[in-house]
């Protein structure tokens, strides 16, 4: 008679974290998205609200950021992030993200972490 396998329970903390690190670009020259400009976002990643963002705007560029790196897939992340906006609001953007989501980004990319105080 066949038993099925036992195996260990997959904790969601892991979960999320491998979902993110799917979301990895190869290198964050990958993030090729605009740096100015409005940007219409997909509904399937801005799902809850807003869509629209203009990316001219300090507030609103960081709210489609932080939408991109919490619901974003790979895809989503190099079409709508720019390398060089997301170094410049790394510091303040870093706080406004899940500790998840900021641990496999800082972990893949040690330039993100340089010189910013441990996070709470």
């Amino acid at each position: 008679m066949d038993t099925p396998s036992a195996s260990a329970p997959v904790s969601y903390p892991a979960v999320m974290e491998q979902r993110y690190r799917n979301t990895l670009p190869a290198a964050l020259g990958d993030l090729s998205g605009p740096t100015r400009g409005t940007v219409e976002l997909p509904l399937q990643v801005a799902w809850s609200g807003q869509t629209v963002f203009d990316l001219d705007r300090p507030k609103p560029r960081m709210h489609l950021y932080r939408i991109v790196l919490a619901a974003g897939q790979l895809s989503d992340v190099t079409t709508y992030l720019n390398h060089e906006l997301l170094l410049s609001q790394w510091p303040e953007l870093r706080t406004l993200i899940s500790r998840t989501v900021r641990g496999v980004w800082e972990s893949a990319f040690p330039e993100l972490r340089e010189g910013q105080p441990a996070a709470p």
